[in-house]
């Protein structure tokens, strides 16, 4: 019999699947905002190759809705996947950075929910920071983000979603906002979410 025909045991074969973050950190020079949400849901829901790819996740319907009066502003033409190209030109243009609070992780479910996502190992946020002279502000976008980040920079109260607080890293002083999930499982309407966006973004870059 071969080695690969032996069956494995139990515990083998339930054995946790560690995943490494598949994107590298999107860090324009110029970037004042820090964006951090999770960790990238499986591929088998990414419309495209970059950050908050799932076609269910209103991030970029947010972003449109709020800088373009139009919620689809940045899906392709046949609204099958949003557009990166445009999308990294505008937040090029902007000023917005992104990555995410875990950089590896265990998905207890397979699925993309913060609630079943288990932090193997967090990113260090503070170089993310260090490599952005002009950020003014970091957000996060969820619970479990915000969770990570907190504990990462050592600040003891999460702000409440849609609240901000100081914090401060190598004697520089930034803002912490605590955004709602743009995930559809958070239940509130997009006009709602993009309304706590709004402030944060008004705040940032005005």
């Amino acid at each position: 019999m071969n080695k690969q025909d032996i069956p494995q045991s139990a515990e083998q074969a339930s054995e946790p699947v560690v995943e490494r973050h598949p994107l590298e950190p999107f860090l324009p020079e110029n970037a004042r905002l820090l964006m951090l949400g999770s960790f990238p849901p499986p591929r088998r829901r990414w419309s495209m190759e970059f950050y908050y790819p799932n076609l269910q996740n209103d991030m970029w319907r947010i972003f449109g809705y709020h800088f373009f009066g139009e919620r689809d502003h940045f899906l392709t033409p046949d609204r099958k996947a949003f557009d990166r190209a445009r999308l990294e030109e505008f937040l090029r243009t902007k000023g917005v950075a992104l990555y995410d609070t875990a950089c590896e992780v265990i998905r207890l479910k397979g699925n993309a929910s913060d609630n079943f996502l288990q932090v193997v190992r967090e990113t260090d946020i503070p170089a993310l920071i260090r490599r952005l002279p002009h950020c003014r502000a970091v957000v996060v976008t969820g619970q479990k983000a915000a969770e990570t980040l907190c504990r990462k920079l050592g600040i003891a109260t999460v702000p409440e979603v849609g609240g901000s607080q100081p914090f401060t890293l190598d004697g520089r002083r930034l803002q912490l906002w605590r955004m709602p999930s743009s995930s559809r499982a958070y239940p509130r309407p997009l006009e709602w979410k993009t309304a706590h966006y709004a402030r944060m973004f008004d705040e940032v870059f005005r």
